[in-house]
């Protein structure tokens, strides 16, 4: 770490995402970074929590936040990202609840790596609880890439070609982060789900791409206080499984909408994480802009926008660190 004169103490929060219960959903990390950190006290405060992210808040001038939003960077525990679903939703979560100057119009924006990422919030009554807080975030427009063979995704996912869904393909996605994103017939395959990881992560690297995202509808909506289409999805990396993944769940409504499995402005209800006991809940919506010489509904003429995902944070625990 960087030399400093004397030891100093830094704030720490720790929340979980895409849930309204405590430990359920995606844990994460907020550290409140007086501005001298370097990125590599950064990097070793991410390995020390060992949690999938954690993100340092590097407040501004008032007038640049308003502009310009508030600095936030995100770390694995192995390396910085530009952009994150579950950290960018928790964090604004939390700025939402102790720096109330951060909100215009009920909304937060986040300068991250990728550019200014706004999250709006649900009004809340005077007397309601802080705590479960309901944001949604608009991601960058996505970019559609490579279309995978399904051979070798089988190959490298455990799954068969049976399971895949027949009328769309396998591709990859950016709204920030490049994921595969892999459309089942049903959510029933995702128990087979196995990637090869290390074949997995040398296949996709060389296609600009991370992880596997793969997902299938579970033929129903998810219950009656949640009408909205029922969804399911997995994510499997090196040496775990993601409760919840904000930034392929942003790639894969982008998909959905681009491939017409779902309706633009269609909101549907995404659950993952399931396998593993951390069960979230993530509500994701996307639009198209049409050209305007497109007079039929042609997808391939059309641009995919709007791209919304929406879910419930709640704080677990806050404290200091110890640095010296």
């Amino acid at each position: 770490m960087g030399v400093r004169a004397l030891p100093v103490n830094l704030d720490y929060f720790v929340l979980d995402v895409f849930t309204d219960r405590q430990l359920t959903g995606n844990p994460l990390a907020v550290v409140l970074n007086p501005g001298f950190l370097t990125t590599e006290d950064m990097q070793a405060i991410a390995r020390e929590t060992n949690l999938s992210e954690t993100t340092f808040v590097e407040r501004r001038d008032p007038i640049v936040e308003l502009t310009e939003g508030v600095r936030v960077r995100i770390f694995t525990t192995q390396e910085e990202l530009g952009f994150a679903g579950h950290p960018t939703l928790g964090t604004a979560s939390l700025l939402r609840t102790i720096a109330p100057e951060c909100i215009v119009n009920g909304t937060v924006t986040l300068a991250l790596n990728v550019g200014p990422v706004p999250i709006r919030f649900t009004p809340l009554p005077p007397d309601a609880p802080l705590w479960p807080l309901q944001g949604e975030m608009t991601q960058p427009d996505p970019e559609f890439g490579e279309i995978l063979s399904p051979v070798d995704v089988a190959s490298l996912t455990g799954l068969s070609l049976a399971d895949f869904d027949p009328v769309r393909p396998i591709q990859i996605v950016s709204t920030g982060t490049a994921f595969a994103i892999v459309p089942l017939r049903s959510a029933h395959a995702l128990s087979g789900l196995k990637v090869q990881q290390d074949e997995a992560r040398a296949y996709l690297r060389a296609r600009g791409a991370r992880w596997f995202y793969v997902l299938g509808p579970t033929g129903a909506a998810h219950s009656s206080s949640s009408p909205q289409p029922g969804w399911r999805a997995r994510m499997q990396f090196e040496g775990g499984e993601d409760p919840a993944t904000g930034s392929a769940a942003g790639c894969a409504i982008s998909f959905l909408v681009r491939h017409g499995a779902v309706a633009p402005n269609e909101t549907i209800h995404l659950r993952q994480g399931v396998e593993i006991q951390r069960p979230s809940n993530l509500f994701l919506t996307a639009a198209f802009q049409e050209h305007p010489e497109n007079l039929f509904f042609d997808p391939s003429r059309s641009r995919v926008t709007q791209v919304r995902v929406g879910g419930s944070t709640v704080l677990v625990a806050k404290g200091q660190l110890f640095l010296p």
